[in-house]
């Protein structure tokens, strides 16, 4: 047979590339109940749909050629739901998955045909670090920071990060990048190891400690979700692109509505309580109102006074920015503010509506708040909302305080403000306000200070704001769901096809 030579060398190096790091390396991973990185990508992606680039490639030091198959970093090109995506998912069974001359050039290849062509991108992270002893002394900086566009990120198309074991080096410059970042429980992102960084702390440092899940989601902010398995990071990955487009120059997705949506609204006075005194889980609120089983929420552990959640009314993506009174009564403080402002800037990067829910108390003042420079995150947000050009709809439920009003897209902040009958305007509490303005407390003077609350209290309510055309419509909260549909239905971008004017695309992803 004619080539039958070069064909078997072909099936040989095929077959020596799909062997990765070896039987004894791989068992191991399946032992502990990990996919390893071929596994991983054969999860994610439509079957059959994965074109490998750099199969063949291997490590550029002679030492390490024939130990590197596909030199670490599986990368290449798939389907996820039938969209085409670009992806590199990290070998640890190989060196592992240290940066290199070779694996990194096929990064940067994946990123380039991903802009260029309008692939999200999906980086399945778990890598040692820079390869040694390739970086080390002059000849190692030659060979790094030779593209100034590596660190560059314009959001032309979404990028998502998986923290699936060990992550330094790249993994962790991607992930601090990315629009969305998974991790799995057990998962480790940080500058340096363990090891090396107790002997530059010169104390012991354990794995969790430096970059595990509850300091990434919960402290950091750096990680948006934790979950169990390598198959729920899959999963979650899935799920989020679902809401978004495949590039900036085009609409989200439309989906099926699920029947019966229209039912949880109705029993909104059952979720909120008239009483501003009285919490609640504005989760809940989302819930009721959104297309059922539609949301995903993103940073549920980190800055908790604020829920940003994606989810789908009539079938169209919307971003939700809501405060939730269950955690520190609504207030804002330096999280809450941050989160906000990334939430807002990657739904006008990638043309999703936003709609605030709004039962704000003011910012969380105080020492703490001051010594993280709230101003400016407070004044960051106001900069970021000013840039915004996707529609933004604001319902105001009960309480909208002071500053708050303004960053929550009160008033011209907003395309359009609808408030609830149980609106609350004013400038701070009433109680709280009596007692500033007037120096008058409950305890000491009752009936006056009762006669005063009354007083403040008169302007405030969603009668007076509604006389002044500051807010467009009443609502009963029962109707939220129809509202919303139908004002994001006039308000949605038909002179350019859904796509916004994206002012904010090259925001940092981690500030």
């Amino acid at each position: 047979m004619p080539f039958e030579e070069l064909l078997q060398q072909l099936r040989e190096r095929t077959a020596k590339v799909l062997g990765m790091g070896g039987p004894d390396k791989l068992a191991k991973r399946k032992a502990e109940g990990h996919l390893n990185a071929r596994e991983r990508i054969d999860y994610l992606i439509d079957a059959d749909s994965f074109i490998e680039s750099g199969m063949f490639a291997v490590g550029v030091r002679p030492e390490v050629r024939h130990k590197t198959p596909a030199d670490g970093k599986i990368a290449g090109f798939a389907r996820i739901a039938g969209r085409e995506i670009a992806l590199v998912s990290n070998d640890f069974t190989v060196l592992g998955a240290s940066s290199s001359v070779i694996n990194m050039k096929k990064i940067k290849h994946v990123k380039q045909v991903g802009a260029k062509r309008g692939l999200p991108l999906v980086m399945l992270g778990e890598s040692s670090g820079a390869r040694m002893p390739d970086r080390m002394g002059s000849a190692g900086r030659a060979i790094i920071a030779q593209d100034p566009t590596e660190y560059q990120r314009l959001r032309e198309t979404p990028w998502v990060s998986a923290l699936l074991g060990a992550c330094y080096g790249s993994s962790t410059w991607y992930s601090a990048m990315s629009d969305f970042v998974v991790m799995r429980k057990g998962a480790i992102m940080a500058i340096a190891s363990p090891g090396v960084t107790s002997i530059a702390i010169n104390k012991p440092i354990t794995s969790e400690e430096l970059g595990g899940w509850k300091l990434l989601t919960g402290v950091s902010g750096l990680a948006d979700l934790a979950v169990d398995t390598d198959e729920q990071a899959l999963d979650a990955i899935k799920r989020f692109l679902s809401y978004l487009p495949s590039h900036c120059n085009e609409a989200p997705p439309v989906h099926p509505v699920p029947a019966g949506s229209d039912a949880a609204c109705r029993k909104m006075l059952d979720i909120v309580p008239e009483s501003r005194n009285k919490v609640y889980d504005v989760r809940h609120v989302i819930k009721a109102i959104v297309d059922t089983d539609s949301t995903f929420e993103l940073k549920e552990r980190y800055g908790k006074s604020i829920a940003t959640v994606f989810a789908r009314l009539d079938g169209k993506s919307v971003g939700f920015i809501a405060n939730n009174p269950m955690f520190k009564g609504g207030a804002l403080d330096a999280d809450a503010c941050q989160k906000i402002t990334s939430f807002m800037v990657m739904c006008d990067s990638f043309n999703v509506p936003l709609v605030y829910l709004v039962d704000v108390p003011g910012f969380l003042i105080g020492v703490e708040g001051e010594m993280r420079g709230m101003p400016g995150k407070v004044i960051n947000w106001m900069n970021a909302m000013s840039q915004v050009t996707v529609p933004k709809v604001t319902v105001i439920m009960r309480k909208s305080y002071g500053q708050a009003y303004i960053n929550m897209a009160g008033g011209k902040g907003a395309d359009e403000v609808a408030l609830w009958p149980t609106a609350d305007l004013g400038f701070m509490d009433p109680a709280v306000s009596v007692n500033v303005l007037h120096g008058v407390k409950q305890e000491d003077d009752p009936e006056r200070f009762k006669q005063l609350v009354a007083e403040v209290q008169r302007d405030t309510s969603a009668w007076a704001l509604a006389e002044l055309y500051e807010a467009q419509t009443v609502i009963d909260p029962r109707d939220t769901r129809d509202y919303l549909i139908r004002t994001l239905e006039v308000h949605r971008m038909r002179m350019k096809n859904g796509v916004g004017e994206h002012h904010l695309r090259n925001w940092p992803t981690s500030y």
